[in-house]
């Protein structure tokens, strides 16, 4: 067959070519179509698995308060507080002694323990860092003993109710249990095995998402019943840290800064001295 007589046999055809491109074209979009959808069908599932982004907030910590549940009338309030204080030189040692007896009769924990010595010799000086978990019924009185060793440089304390949080994961759990349950009960019944497989899915995903909020709860209990203490003790420097004997070198650069002022000062004075004895000569003359 010639090319002309291909020609003409695609103008015959034209119109079953372009109703195959149309077709493929419409297949195309509605491929994209059930792709997108796809996505967002996986997209939401992860995100119904793992809580969404409420409950990643609950993991990271930071609590919001629009659900603050003002008819549950006991609270679930977490709080924590930064100490810093101050000791005189040398007792530094003596009071890092009694923040530790302080916490062991209030059956607290030492979690980080952070020391450092500045300088050396009679210049010498140290610097604590403690981060402390003290029972909440203890917190109080963990407080004020802290602040009668030494001096308080700054206090800062931060109070937060979850109290809503709180009751929403423990109501959100209730109902995962309960949907576990459907779940396992469909799985019992399920005779064909594509079924099976697809409710094992879904059991997994719903024990791991139940762990999910047990381990959110959890989390928030610990923080509700041990409250965190972050302490400071510094060591106070000497009085005298700043006074030393000059040395021969800074004398000698002193001495020479001050010649290379009076220099300069000679050249400047110069220009009116010549000038002055100009004025002289001319005066002295008339």
């Amino acid at each position: 067959m010639t090319i002309k007589e291909q020609v003409n046999k695609i103008k015959d055809n034209w119109l079953l070519i372009a109703a195959i491109l149309v077709l493929m074209i419409f297949m195309s979009g509605t491929g994209q179509l059930l792709t997108s959808n796809t996505f967002e069908m996986t997209k939401s599932a992860i995100q119904g698995v793992s809580g969404g982004a409420y409950y990643r907030d609950v993991a990271d910590g930071s609590y919001g308060n629009d659900n603050f549940a003002p008819e549950v009338e006991e609270r679930v309030v977490i709080r924590d507080s930064y100490i810093s204080t101050e000791v005189n030189r040398g007792e530094f040692n003596n009071a890092e002694t009694k923040i530790k007896s302080i916490l062991k009769t209030s059956d607290a924990f030492l979690l980080n323990e952070d020391v450092n010595q500045y300088d050396e010799g009679w210049k010498a000086y140290y610097t604590g860092y403690y981060q402390i978990k003290v029972p909440t019924d203890k917190y109080e009185a963990v407080i004020s003993q802290l602040k009668d060793i030494g001096e308080v440089t700054s206090f800062s304390e931060n109070a937060i109710d979850v109290t809503g949080t709180y009751t929403t994961l423990e109501s959100d759990l209730e109902l995962e249990k309960a949907r576990l349950l459907r779940y396992e009960e469909m799985f019992n019944d399920a005779i064909i095995i594509s079924d099976k497989i697809v409710l094992n899915d879904r059991i997994f995903d719903q024990e791991r998402r139940i762990k999910y909020l047990k381990e959110s709860i959890d989390n928030i209990d610990k923080k509700v019943d041990y409250s965190q203490i972050s302490l400071t003790l510094n060591e106070k420097r000497s009085e005298y840290v700043d006074i030393a004997v000059v040395k021969f070198s800074e004398l000698i650069m002193r001495l020479v800064g001050s010649f290379n002022t009076l220099i300069s000062l000679v050249f400047m004075a110069l220009p009116w001295l010549v000038l002055y004895l100009i004025f002289k000569f001319v005066t002295k003359k008339k």
